[in-house]
């Protein structure tokens, strides 16, 4: 992609600025995990794990019935949004769902029942787009299981989902860092074939946002299909500050990672 088709690439990934997904994404509540938030591995027997996955289980205890208060989230920036949460009995409901794609089925003689003796609202990290925070979380407590299962507590209608690619578009910049020492450079990481020529990283700014890229050449020669890795630095005419940084390949916001050591 030569400069001027990059430059045309970065004015069309503008769309973002505005958009449902843009509003979402800068106000709302987008989450990058799962609802379900499973014990710690050293803390749950791999019977468990599978008769989880298979939705082996027994209610042995009343859950709560009286509705949860809404709660506030907060984000590290000091924005807040009141969410409101659902019941346990909702919540125990989805987290006993078998998976909906079985890659392992319960033995022959079937699963151990994951027999449920307590449930409590409590509360886990989570990553968002805006960044980790501390989401309201049911747990529920197993018999013969030492960590907890726990599920997200935030009702749906709270959730907004996290923007996905558009046909035919691909990931360029996985995730991005700053560097204290320079405050206008951002170490980017991306990945790229075995045989691609790398002619480096390039970045279009305006007032609201940044669109970068790493500009890769396929040498058309047969090669391994692999990714490999790798790290690189952009020089920005001004730090990033609160503009929001997005990938020219997709369109989508990269991903702020801790890429420094």
């Amino acid at each position: 992609m030569s400069s001027g088709e990059f430059q045309d690439r970065a004015r069309e990934v503008d769309r973002w600025r505005g958009s449902k997904d843009d509003l979402a994404w800068r106000t709302g509540f987008v989450p990058l995990e799962g609802p379900d938030i499973p014990p710690p591995l050293q803390r749950i027997p791999y019977w468990a794990a599978l008769s989880a996955h298979n939705g082996a289980w027994a209610l042995d205890v009343a859950l709560p019935a009286e509705s949860p208060r809404a709660a506030p989230l907060s984000w590290p920036d000091g924005s807040t949004l009141t969410v409101p949460l659902v019941e346990a009995a909702t919540a125990y409901a989805e987290l006993s769902r078998p998976a909906d794609f079985i890659e392992e089925e319960c033995p022959q003689g079937g699963c151990t029942t994951l027999h449920v003796t307590g449930a409590e609202l409590g509360d886990a990290p989570l990553r968002t787009g805006r960044g980790t925070i501390r989401v309201p979380v049911w747990y529920f407590t197993v018999k013969g299981v030492k960590g907890k299962f726990g599920w997200m507590a935030v009702a749906p209608s709270a959730i907004a989902p996290r923007p996905v690619q558009r046909d035919g578009e691909y990931e360029e910049v996985m995730a991005y860092d700053l560097d204290p020492a320079r405050p206008r450079d951002l170490l980017l990481r991306y990945g790229h074939g075995r045989c691609d020529k790398i002619h480096g990283p390039r970045a279009y700014e305006t007032d609201d946002l940044v669109v970068v890229d790493v500009d890769l050449e396929n040498s058309g020669k047969p090669c391994t299909l692999e990714l490999i890795g790798a790290r690189t630095s952009v020089t920005l005419a001004k730090p990033l500050g609160d503009r929001l940084l997005l990938d020219s390949g997709t369109g989508l916001p990269v991903l702020h990672e801790t890429l420094l050591r």
